[in-house]
């Protein structure tokens, strides 16, 4: 798979461990987050990897901050954009089948019990369902403004 991913300054080693795992089972990741301790806003981050997404090419893209909670509301206020912050397997799971994420945001300061690259792995085998869903994910997708 073809990913995107962002950080800021709070999720470093995360993103770096998150990109090693990913390059070594045979995806291509495009980092576009920071490499250093100096601090960025994590809003720009998330703008930065949604506008790059949309501009195509990717299967999905990756946001991380320290907690995960302000990149993954950052990148969901950009059309088009459904990002989930998961913390273990079913909500990595359900993110993709029943709310069809193309977006997944950690926290590089949470001491996750599953590790991430599982999470990762578990909603790449995860196709979206469909049906009911799709008619939830179109409402979701109508409520931008």
């Amino acid at each position: 798979m073809n990913i995107v991913i962002a950080n800021d300054h709070g999720a470093v080693a995360l993103k770096t461990s998150i990109m090693e795992e990913l390059r070594a089972r045979g995806h291509t990741v495009e980092n576009l987050g920071v490499d250093s301790a100096d601090s960025v806003d994590y809003p720009d981050m998330a703008k930065l990897a949604a506008d790059r997404f949309l501009a195509g090419g990717f299967d999905f893209g990756i946001v991380c901050c320290g907690t995960g909670i302000g990149i993954s509301i950052a990148a969901n206020k950009v059309p088009g954009i459904r990002c989930a912050l998961v913390h273990d397997l079913f909500t990595a799971e359900m993110s993709k089948a029943h709310n069809d994420a193309n977006f997944l945001a950690f926290g590089g300061r949470v001491s996750y019990a599953t590790p991430v690259i599982d999470m990762i792995e578990k909603y790449m085998a995860t196709s979206f369902e469909g049906d009911r869903h799709a008619r939830r994910v179109g409402k979701l997708d109508g409520m931008r403004t």
